[in-house]
């Protein structure tokens, strides 16, 4: 499979209280010259009442070793229901962008290659907050794409097909972790995560989170000791990723072009 430009939808999710970080954003996306929707992001603090049945607090806990955030609950669902539209669009794969990107002056030349190379990836990021050992799968033009045995996370800006949308969203509720670390667990879910590296944009939300307040100040970890579960399921996952990664034959890796790939 090789895509292009023309066969993607982009959606911006934003806040509709968010109004700086969309006037920050419009003039970003317009330079780019890509088609875009502004996608309304779920207000976690608003509706946090009305969506209380759809996250299990408990395992939540647990598995990120700290308190539930309103806004953690908002982003899940700003992206599930943004996946839901790409499902009802029948458009193969769309861009999916938070409202802190900024993009390098590669980026379009970065989203024609991973398109290009569609045959390589089921969903594919183009920045990260996390991403440790990566695996290179192959290079494409002057990128490489890289599946990841550590942590990857961060969904500022990335590719995801239909097919794995519609795939992973019945196994998605309730939430039991944020969505990038849920993501993560490409083991359980059975689909190609990947980066495209060198990242050809980043996050900069000026240290004002609309999910974790300004500077984290809104983060609250539990003590060393209640977080003794969370520290297991971590260091299991390294193992979980790395037999998933070998058993579907993307370990150890590899350097060379990948078919088909190539801009």
């Amino acid at each position: 499979m090789s895509l292009t430009r023309d066969d993607i939808a982009t959606w911006l999710i934003n806040l509709r209280r968010a109004e700086e970080r969309r006037a920050q954003m419009l003039p970003r996306l317009d330079a780019l010259g890509l088609p875009y929707e502004i996608f309304e992001a779920v207000d976690g603090r608003a509706e946090a009442d009305a969506l209380a049945h759809t996250v299990d607090r408990a395992a939540f806990e647990r598995n990120t070793g700290g308190a539930l955030l309103p806004g953690k609950i908002g982003c899940y669902h700003s992206h599930l229901r943004v996946w839901q539209k790409l499902v009802d669009s029948g458009r193969p794969a769309a861009l999916i962008l938070e409202d802190d990107v900024v993009f390098h002056d590669d980026f379009l030349t970065a989203l024609d290659t991973a398109l290009a190379a569609a045959d390589h990836w089921d969903a594919i990021r183009f920045n990260a907050i996390r991403a440790k050992l990566p695996v290179p799968q192959g290079t494409a033009g002057d990128y490489t794409i890289n599946a990841y045995v550590g942590p990857f996370t961060g969904n500022g800006a990335y590719l995801i097909k239909r097919e794995v949308a519609q795939r992973l969203l019945p196994g998605l509720l309730p939430m039991t972790r944020p969505l990038d670390h849920e993501l993560n667990r490409f083991f359980v879910h059975d689909y190609r995560q990947r980066g495209l590296e060198p990242w050809p944009s980043h996050i900069d939300d000026a240290g004002e989170s609309q999910i974790t307040g300004r500077a984290f100040g809104d983060v609250r970890k539990f003590s060393t000791r209640e977080r003794l579960p969370y520290y297991r399921l971590k260091a299991g996952n390294y193992a979980r990723r790395l037999a998933y990664l070998a058993r579907t034959g993307a370990w150890p890796g590899s350097k060379r072009p990948l078919p088909h790939a190539a801009r």
